[in-house]
């Protein structure tokens, strides 16, 4: 079996987890009678600091609910430039809200405040409303950077300032949680709604949490209506989640670790170069020359059995994750020697 590395989307119910699942209480979540999804959503909730909170199936489907609760059609919202919502979700904020996306500039996924106050303006008619600030955290495109709290406070002061409403793209949250030693509860406690996904570093096979003002996520359940996401007997998956976040969050401290020595094999070996500094569980990296040698190393690295994914067409992308452990680093590491 190959060791795969091309996202951290790519792991399987341990055996624990599938015990779990099979074992769940189920109902009909669309009459929210499901205890389990209901249990999920309870944690999911607590943990964030939030009045309540909303399974689904997605971290793209919990981003665009929160565009949607935040925005109106013709509305704009407001987003670091490589922001998962503006380059990895099929244009849906445009196509499925109306909603535009104004990209902002800055380093390691972190939003230049100068940049951000420049684009601000007054509400007139002749431009788009500005209703939403957007971030990410961890940030993907920037190698799995960790926003601090400095920074979270004064980019949402911006936001505040101009009336927006926050959301946080905390897909990665939990790795940003571990790797800082901030809960993620203080991670939200800086924004309005915060999502978070199961199916990565966790572990989950599927679905994501989007949490926020009761309020809010009572709209929310509607607008998920509306994209054909409600679920029927969901406890045999939201089941996964709770044991996800009960057994798999402090063991994210492997995978930063792993990733950590995948970087400095890589460095070791000359065939590539690291790209960002390695804060969580994702590493950057580029064969020098452009997107031929990128080309020629990733089939390579496929040919010695090691698999990893295009983060553009100059940039290759390793992510390290539960199914990957301490050996299969090491003889990836060793596929990067000539």
């Amino acid at each position: 079996m190959p060791i795969d590395l091309r996202s951290d989307t790519v792991t399987r119910p341990t055996t624990a987890m599938r015990a779990a699942m099979a074992a769940a209480e189920v109902g009909d979540d669309v009459y929210a009678e499901d205890p389990t999804v209901n249990a999920l959503e309870a944690r999911a909730a607590a943990l964030a600091g939030k009045e309540a909170a909303i399974y689904v199936a997605s971290g793209t489907m919990a981003n665009e609910l929160a565009i949607r609760l935040h925005c109106e059609p013709g509305d704009e919202a407001l987003m670091h430039a490589a922001a998962h919502p503006f380059h990895h979700e099929s244009g849906a904020p445009a196509a499925i809200w109306g909603v535009t996306i104004r990209p902002i500039p800055g380093g390691r996924g972190r939003m230049d405040e100068e940049a951000l106050a420049l684009v601000l303006h007054p509400e007139i008619r002749h431009m788009s409303r500005q209703r939403l600030l957007c971030i990410e955290n961890t940030h993907g495109f920037s190698g799995g950077a960790v926003l601090p709290l400095d920074h979270l406070d004064r980019v949402t002061a911006v936001a505040r300032a101009s009336s927006l409403a926050t959301h946080m793209d905390g897909a990665r949250v939990f790795n940003a949680s571990v790797a800082s030693g901030v809960p993620v509860r203080d991670f939200a406690a800086r924004v309005d709604t915060i999502s978070f996904c199961l199916s990565k570093g966790l572990g989950a096979p599927v679905g994501s949490c989007l949490c926020g003002p009761a309020d809010l996520i009572r709209r929310a359940r509607r607008h998920r209506h509306m994209l054909g996401g409600g679920w029927r007997q969901a406890g045999i998956l939201a089941a996964a989640g709770l044991y996800a976040l009960d057994h798999h969050v402090e063991r994210l401290a492997d995978d930063h670790r792993r990733a950590r020595s995948l970087g400095e094999a890589i460095e070791a070996s000359g065939a590539a170069r690291l790209l960002e500094p390695i804060e969580t569980n994702i590493v950057l990296f580029a064969a020098p020359g452009g997107p031929a040698p990128c080309d020629a190393l990733q089939r390579r690295l496929a040919g010695r059995g090691v698999l990893v994914s295009r983060a553009s067409p100059v940039v290759l992308r390793a992510v390290t994750h539960m199914d990957v452990d301490d050996f299969a680093i090491e003889k990836a590491g060793a596929a990067f020697l000539s």
